[in-house]
C-alpha cells in the first residue's frame, strides 16, 4: 500500500469533479440555515427550537430515505438517482424560499431531506466508482467535498440572509440546478448495481464492523449538528455576554471558519494519522481530543473568543473524524459499496436529526452549555462503543500502517468483495 499525497488524490477525472461539485453544493444546503437560524425564528415567529426542527424534518427525512437509496439505484442506476435527488432539492429549496410559516419551511425541508438522500448516498459510491488511485483517495475527496460545503453553507446563508432569510433557499435552488445541469453532462454512466431487496439496507447492518462504525458515526454526527444548530444561538449569547455586536454575516464567517477547517482536516491529516497510530487508535485519539474541546466549549459559553476558537477546532477535529470514519465503515467489508454506504450514511444523518430533540432538555437540564454537554456524552458513549467493539473490528483497522487503499473496481456493481 502506497502513501496517499494530496497531489494524488486531486488527479482524477471529470466525472469525479462534477459529482464532487455537486456533493459540495448539496452539503452547503446543510449548513446554509446556520447563521439565519435567528433570523428565521424572529421573521416567523418562531422559537429556538422551532428553528431547530428545520435541522431534524431534513435530517431524519434523509436518514430514513437513506436506508432506501441503494435499492432505488440499484434499479434506475447511480447516475440517474443522483440527478433525480438533485432535481427534488431545487424544487423544495425554492418553495421553501417562498413559503410564509415555519411549519411550511419545516414540512418542505423534509421534502428536500428526501432529494438529498438520494443524491448524497449515491455520490460517495459515485466518486468512488468512477475515482482513479484507489478508494481512499475519493473517500478523502468526498469528505473534503462535504466540508467545503459546510463551509460555503454557512457564508453563503449569512450574505444572502442579510438580504432576506427567504434569498438564501432560492440561491440553494439555483445552485442545485447548476450542480444537476454538471452531472447530466460530465458524469458518464456508472455500471447499475447488481439488484437487490428492499431489505438490503438493512440487512447490512448484520455486518458487524459496519454496525459498530454506522452506530459510533451517529453520536459524531450528532456532535456537528450540534454546532450547525445550536452553536449560532450560542454564539449570539456570548457576543451578548461580551458586549460584542454580531449579525448573520458574523455568524456566517464563523461557520465558514468551522466548514474551512472540516474540509481542510479530513484531506491532509487522516491518512498522516492512520500511518502512525494505526485506524482505530487514530479514532479513537481523535475522539479523546473532540471530547477536551467540546469541553472547554461548554464551560466557556459566555466568551465569545473561546466559543469562536473552539468551534473552528472543532471542525478540524470533526473533519479528521469523518474521513477516518468513512474509510473504516466502507473498506474491508464483504458488503457492495452502495448497500454499505447507505446503512452508513443512514446512522450518520439520524445521529444530526437527533440532536434538536435532545438539546430542549439538555438546556432544560443545564442550561445554555447543555447541548454542547450532551455533545460530550455523545462522544464519550462513540468511545466505549468502539472500546468494547474492538476485538470484532478488523485485524487491518487495529495495526498500525497506512489507511487502507483497495481498488474502486466494482463499487457499484453490487459484487461481493467491492
Amino acid at each position: 500500500m502506497s502513501s496517499v499525497s494530496t497531489g494524488q488524490v486531486l488527479k482524477q477525472p471529470a466525472s469525479v469533479w462534477a459529482i464532487t461539485f455537486a456533493t459540495a453544493v448539496s452539503f452547503a444546503g446543510i449548513g446554509l440555515v446556520s447563521p439565519i437560524l435567528p433570523t428565521i425564528a424572529e421573521a416567523l415567529h418562531a422559537s429556538a427550537f422551532e428553528s431547530m426542527l428545520l435541522f431534524t424534518s431534513y435530517l431524519f427525512v434523509t436518514a430514513c430515505t437513506m436506508f432506501f437509496a441503494g435499492v432505488i439505484s440499484s434499479r434506475i442506476g447511480i447516475k440517474a438517482t443522483l440527478v433525480s435527488g438533485l432535481v427534488v432539492i431545487v424544487l423544495f429549496a425554492s418553495m421553501a424560499g417562498l413559503s410564509d410559516t415555519i411549519g411550511q419551511v419545516i414540512g418542505l425541508r423534509a421534502g428536500w431531506g428526501f432529494g438529498n438522500a438520494l443524491f448524497v448516498t449515491m455520490a460517495l459510491a459515485g466518486i468512488v466508482g468512477a475515482a482513479h488511485g484507489g478508494s481512499t483517495r475519493a473517500i478523502m475527496l468526498y469528505e473534503a467535498a462535504l466540508g467545503l460545503g459546510m463551509a460555503l453553507g454557512p457564508l453563503v446563508g449569512g450574505t444572502l440572509g442579510a438580504i432576506s432569510w427567504r434569498a438564501p433557499f432560492l440561491g440553494t435552488a439555483l445552485l442545485m440546478a447548476i450542480a444537476a445541469t454538471t452531472v447530466v453532462v460530465f458524469v458518464k454512466p456508472l455500471p447499475r448495481p447488481k439488484p437487490v431487496g428492499i431489505t438490503a439496507g438493512f440487512r447490512a447492518l448484520r455486518n458487524r464492523p459496519l454496525f459498530i462504525w454506522s452506530a459510533a458515526s451517529l453520536l459524531i454526527n450528532f456532535t456537528i449538528v450540534c454546532l450547525l444548530a445550536y452553536a449560532p444561538h450560542a454564539v449570539a449569547g456570548a457576543a451578548a455576554a461580551s458586549g460584542v455586536d454580531h449579525s448573520s454575516l458574523t455568524l456566517g464567517f464563523v461557520f465558514f471558519g468551522w466548514g474551512s477547517a472540516l474540509a481542510v482536516f479530513s484531506l491532509v491529516f487522516p491518512a498522516l494519522l492512520a500511518r502512525h497510530f494505526g485506524l482505530v487508535p487514530a479514532i479513537l485519539l481523535v475522539l479523546l481530543l473532540l471530547v477536551s474541546s467540546m469541553t472547554v466549549l461548554a464551560l466557556n459559553t459566555h466568551s465569545m473568543a473561546v466559543v469562536v476558537t473552539n468551534i473552528i477546532i472543532l471542525g478540524g477535529l470533526q473533519g479528521t473524524a469523518n474521513t477516518l470514519f468513512t474509510e473504516a465503515a466502507l473498506n474491508d467489508t464483504t458488503l457492495p459499496r452502495n448497500i454499505a454506504s447507505s446503512s452508513f450514511s443512514t446512522f450518520r444523518f439520524f445521529g444530526g436529526a437527533i440532536f434538536p430533540l435532545v438539546s430542549a432538555p439538555a438546556i432544560a437540564m443545564w442550561g445554555a452549555p447543555g447541548p454542547f454537554w450532551a455533545s460530550v456524552i455523545a462522544l464519550v458513549t462513540a468511545l466505549v462503543i468502539l472500546v468494547l467493539g474492538y476485538r470484532f473490528l478488523p485485524t487491518a483497522q487495529r495495526r498500525r500502517g497506512r489507511m487502507l487503499n483497495r481498488a474502486p473496481s466494482p463499487v457499484s456493481s453490487g459484487t461481493p468483495g467491492t
